[in-house]
């Protein structure tokens, strides 16, 4: 029983970093796949039409100043047909403010950010390398258990 207790003490980072990496790598394939959805969505210029708070400014309970969050509409053109959608809920965006962004042919009204392959990447490098880095692990553990368990067992026939 101490020898299992000892493992899993020196198996601990593997534990942490192979469902990390798992889980990135999940993370990772459903960015691409919504990636891939607008991939295809025709791009146009945005301009911020109007802003409407959604959280004021407040400070968090470490003291930390947290900006205050606005709903952010985006007033755009699609054949001719002029468009006033939200776009999300930012801190950041100013009425005026110009972005490309993208739009569901099907349906203008539907509007994001054009895609970007370079989060999902990131995050499928860091699942990878977490899951290498605890593979790495778990059989640096397994073989340092079998050391030590092949060094008790000398012990005990010196012992005799």
């Amino acid at each position: 029983m101490n020898g299992i207790a000892r493992f899993f003490r020196e198996s601990m980072v593997a534990r942490f970093f192979i469902p990390l990496g798992v889980i990135l790598i999940i993370f990772s394939v459903f960015l691409f796949i919504s990636n891939n959805k607008t991939k295809d969505y025709p791009k146009v210029e945005g301009v911020v039409s109007r802003i409407e708070p959604y959280e004021a400014e407040y400070i968090d309970s470490n003291g930390d100043k947290v900006e205050a969050t606005y709903r952010v509409f985006m007033k755009y053109t699609v054949n001719g047909t002029e468009y006033d959608e939200e776009y999300g809920i930012f801190s950041n965006y100013k009425v005026g403010d110009k972005k490309t962004i993208v739009y569901n042919p099907s349906n203008p009204k539907e509007i994001s950010d054009p895609p970007s392959l370079l989060f999902a990447l990131a995050f499928l490098i860091g699942g990878i390398a977490s899951l290498v880095g605890g593979i790495i692990s778990t059989v640096k553990s397994l073989k340092k258990y079998k050391a030590m368990k092949l060094q008790e067992e000398g012990w005990k026939k010196d012992g005799k």
